[in-house]
């Protein structure tokens, strides 16, 4: 079992040295992977997904069909988020 696998007594997950949240990469020095090129994203969108959207979809006044995959969903997301200005670095 590796590290990441192993549980306290109370069958809780050890993330020890994990973070959550910290300053997001920058998107122009990130690799990332084209959604076309996913290997799920022909998978339903996940649920975390449908909720961003809806949100989103829903500041820009935009209807999007609720049967999109990981890929389509991805796409939509930064596109709205684009058009929204949400999830830009305003900080700066």
């Amino acid at each position: 079992m590796s590290d990441a696998d192993q549980t306290d007594q109370q069958g809780q997950a050890d993330h020890t040295g994990e973070t959550l949240g910290g300053p997001r990469p920058d998107p122009s020095t990130t690799a990332s992977k084209d959604p076309e090129d996913w290997v799920t994203g022909d998978e339903p969108m996940t649920g975390p997904q449908r909720s961003y959207l809806d949100t989103l979809a829903r500041e820009a006044g935009e209807e999007l069909p609720a049967d999109l995959t990981k890929a389509e969903a991805s796409e939509h997301i930064d596109r709205l988020q684009q058009q929204t200005g949400r999830g830009t670095d305003s900080a700066s």
